[in-house]
């Protein structure tokens, strides 16, 4: 175990992702300038396709890493079948689940019940795909829908807020599936599909577009929230969440329903790229 994982397990995750809330948040001009300063420098964050292009013009960390982009930054790829990147970042890994379990890195997998926190609720995943896009400090932090569902129910479930950085991924067995993460479940003319916010040390708070902010406060137990009836229908495309600092978000697709593009560990993506095609409809 190298010194960096050890870190992962030893150190206080919890408290330290509230110090970095509260932190990311205080509007003192020496501190927000200096960290969104860095931040830019460091990670060669383009703004130049943001709404708001100046970065000191922020009025805290938290409001540039979460800025909106001026319209037309990104668009859906124009095949109405297309399935949709729900995130700019890196693609960590996409392919087949198989017999439930979920590939991770290498020698490490977990299963789609642990993942989602309900057996029954992965029951539809069980052989279907996966795509998992890993978002960096530079990336455009707001999720966008993979394709167009309504809303059935989100799960909070509890965990631990590991580093989702590829070093940690490779080391750490079954990351995504101990991380805090809110799923959320959605119903589609295709079928029924998952998209899950993985939380991450220090990046660990989860905004959606009809409920606000979500994680925190943290979840000492699952919590389960309907929203059966509520015909919260998000459009293909649309935003739907989006992470205060960032994190993974993971999308589950039943059998049957689409056939991923060849999608590489590592590959750039963006919001409304392609990921690959439906193949059926209900």
């Amino acid at each position: 175990m190298t010194f960096k994982v050890f870190l992962q397990y030893a150190l206080p995750h919890r408290f330290l992702s509230r110090l970095v809330y509260w932190g990311t948040r205080w509007t003192f001009a020496p501190w927000k300038n200096w960290l969104i300063s860095a931040i830019v420098r460091n990670y060669a964050v383009d703004m130049a396709e943001a709404a708001q292009p100046d970065p000191l013009a922020y009025q805290h960390f938290n409001a540039f890493f979460t800025r909106k982009l001026k319209p037309g930054a990104r668009q859906a790829d124009a095949d109405p079948a297309a399935l949709l990147s729900p995130a700019d970042g890196r693609i960590s890994q996409a392919g087949a689940i198989v017999d439930g379990r979920i590939f991770q890195a290498k020698g490490q997998d977990y299963s789609a019940a642990e993942l989602l926190g309900d057996a029954a609720a992965a029951a539809p995943y069980r052989n279907g795909r996966f795509a998992t896009v890993y978002l960096s400090p530079r990336d455009y932090h707001r999720v966008h829908m993979p394709l167009t569902g309504t809303l059935k129910e989100t799960v909070h479930v509890p965990g631990r807020i590991f580093s989702v950085a590829p070093f940690a991924v490779e080391a750490i067995p079954r990351l995504f599936a101990r991380n805090e993460r809110l799923v959320c479940h959605f119903e589609g003319e295709h079928g029924p599909f998952a998209v899950v916010m993985v939380g991450a040390i220090l990046v660990s708070s989860v905004a959606t577009v009809w409920d606000g902010l979500v994680i925190p406060p943290y979840a000492p137990s699952i919590r389960r929230k309907s929203f059966a009836g509520q015909h919260i229908t998000l459009q293909r495309f649309a935003e739907m969440a989006r992470f205060n600092m960032g994190s993974t978000v993971i999308l589950l697709l039943p059998a049957g329903m689409a056939e991923l593009d060849a999608l590489q560990p590592q590959q750039p993506v963006r919001v409304g790229q392609r990921l690959g095609r439906l193949v059926r409809t209900n």
